[in-house]
């Protein structure tokens, strides 16, 4: 028999997928962008934008419902039900991989020539669409697979998916690029890579769906006769499901999960679609425009990527924690427990994006061949900050229940994203555009926000916020500080590369330094707060806060 996974390991197993996913997505784009002798990486960014944004679209939410669909019926002891669900929705997968991949592919030529304004992009693009023929499917199969208890199969199809669309896509690039094509052949053989990872990934699905028919027909043969009978009496006497009811139940359920999720993607389009649009009042030339459009969305998405890897596992664990407790009335618990991911988001991720913001021209240098880059990095990552809870609020919302008010948040966030960048781009360029993005995150976690104070009153840090601000501005200041020592030290010495890595080891290494030090000197990290850490980050913080921290005694009125 296959054995289920737990809540916890398949929360990890669904954490490392995405964390894996993550490094290798940033690290694909390190050998491409030396690959490019010009405006490869633009194209790049621009088919891989459109793909993942229409990818959740298809997808995005339904494996959710499906899932939580298919668990229900198999608790209620209606397996055939179940599978019903699961066909209809295959179905859906497959008509709706064939009708996005088909149209992705005819109108690429136009959606890059009329509004990217890039039409050499649209081979990229086109070479990406027949990936969207699997994934939709492959989305379907997962979310029945999380609905059976088998996290493993959807983190390790995931897993796979990546390697190959790497390796293949890296490999093809090299091939092309030896053939001495340009770089627009390049980036279409790197982004054909992804219809190598979907293959990847749906074989893994079918060797898990195929090692889980076995293991239902030996689980139904260890019945005995009288009670296969039973079952079926008791299933054939439910009415039977319409196709109809199926497809309504999943998009009632998916439709807000949908609108939340596509938020970064969104911006994202809007950012690759309408830069040369928005901002040629502001550039003097199309290829200056070019150039810093393609830095936002190939150098600067892809670092900015990293601070919220950790926000996206909270997210998915603290949504069951939370239903549970409040299904049951348990708004206590309910309080503490979104008060606790709030605050484990704001101690980790904010110092995670101000590493990566302080030291960006190290860091942009290290990785990518422009350092030009740095500042458009600098700026998108920082507002990542606001990114991560935006994400939390969201999470914490659907675990309460409250899916609408996470959707209209994020309408309006949309518009916020809309009209800041059709304002600010051609006042401030590139930089409008993010200001524009900040913006949006900014007023979806304050509308979030509210709703849940409404519900339940959040206690993050209270009258720690203080300390916490002069922890983190002194550590900034640090981190920056000797960021530029080490470069105007070594730079004149070392080669670039050697210095960029000196830079951004030392940069973290200071900050971190400062930043934990602080934390727990001004009071901000309390015993009480290290002792509901997980298990290695809490063997390291307590004996620190024991003995540097401030006595509870002294911070009891705080």
């Amino acid at each position: 028999m296959v054995k289920k996974d737990s809540l916890i390991r398949g929360t990890l197993i669904l954490a490392a997928a995405a964390l894996i996913a993550r490094v290798l997505g940033l690290f694909q784009r390190v050998p491409l962008d030396y690959m490019f002798s010009g405006p490869g990486n633009g194209y790049f960014g621009i088919a891989n934008t459109v793909y993942l944004y229409l990818l959740i679209i298809a997808t995005a939410g339904i494996p959710s419902a499906i899932s939580k669909m298919v668990s229900e019926r198999y608790a209620l002891g209606r397996p055939r039900e179940a599978q019903r669900i699961y066909r209809a929705a295959l179905l859906f997968g497959a008509v709706t991989g064939v009708l996005l991949s088909t149209l992705l592919y005819i109108f690429a030529p136009y959606y890059a020539s009329s509004f990217v304004r890039t039409s050499e992009a649209s081979s990229s693009i086109r070479a990406i669409a027949p990936a969207l023929l699997l994934f939709p499917i492959i989305a379907m199969m997962r979310g029945y697979f999380q609905g059976r208890q088998m996290m493993s199969a959807g983190g390790i199809s995931q897993i796979v998916e990546q390697i190959a669309r790497v390796l293949v896509g890296i490999g093809l690039a090299l091939v092309v690029l030896n053939l001495g094509w340009t770089d627009r052949w390049i980036s279409a053989a790197a982004t054909f890579g992804s219809v190598f990872g979907s293959i990847g990934a749906f074989l893994v699905m079918l060797y898990y769906a195929r090692k889980l028919k076995r293991s239902d027909m030996e689980e139904e043969r260890s019945l005995g006769r009288a009670a296969r009978e039973r079952a079926a009496a008791s299933e054939a006497a439910a009415p039977p499901v319409r196709l109809r009811s199926i497809y309504k139940e999943i998009f009632t359920m998916s439709v807000p999960i949908v609108v939340t999720a596509m938020t970064v993607q969104f911006i994202y389009l809007i950012d690759s679609t309408f830069f040369i649009r928005w901002t040629d009042s502001y550039y003097s030339a199309y290829d200056t425009a070019s150039r810093i459009r393609d830095y936002l969305i190939f150098n600067a998405q892809s670092i900015a990527g990293i601070p919220p890897i950790l926000a996206i596992a909270l997210s998915q664990s603290i949504i069951p924690v939370l239903s549970a407790a409040n299904s049951v009335g348990r708004l206590d618990e309910v309080r503490k427990q979104a008060s606790l991911v709030m605050r484990i988001v704001v101690f980790t991720g904010v110092p995670a994006a101000l590493v990566l913001t302080v030291g960006a021209h190290s860091v942009n240098g290290l990785l990518f061949s422009d350092p030009g880059a740095s500042g458009v990095v600098a700026a998108l990552t920082i507002g990542t900050i606001f990114q991560v809870t935006m994400m939390t609020s969201n999470s914490i919302l659907f675990g309460l229940g409250n899916p609408r008010p996470a959707m209209i948040s994020a309408i309006i966030g949309y518009a916020v994203k809309i009209i800041g960048s059709l304002a600010l781009g051609p006042l401030l360029g590139g930089y409008g555009f993010i200001i524009a993005s900040m913006l949006c995150f900014m007023i979806i976690t304050w509308l979030n926000m509210r709703v849940i104070q409404n519900k339940v009153k959040l206690n993050v840090l209270g009258r720690r916020w203080p300390a916490y601000l002069l922890t983190i501005v002194i550590a900034a200041a640090a981190g920056y500080g000797t960021d530029m020592t080490v470069r105007g030290v070594l730079g004149s010495i070392l080669p670039s590369k050697l210095v960029f890595f000196a830079g951004t080891i030392a940069t973290g290494v200071v900050m971190g330094l400062f930043y934990l030090f602080l934390l727990i000197a001004l009071g901000v990290i309390r015993e009480a707060d290290a002792s509901s850490f997980p298990g290695p980050l809490r063997k390291i913080l307590l004996p620190l806060v024991r003995r540097f921290g401030r006595r509870e005694t002294e911070v009891q009125s705080s």
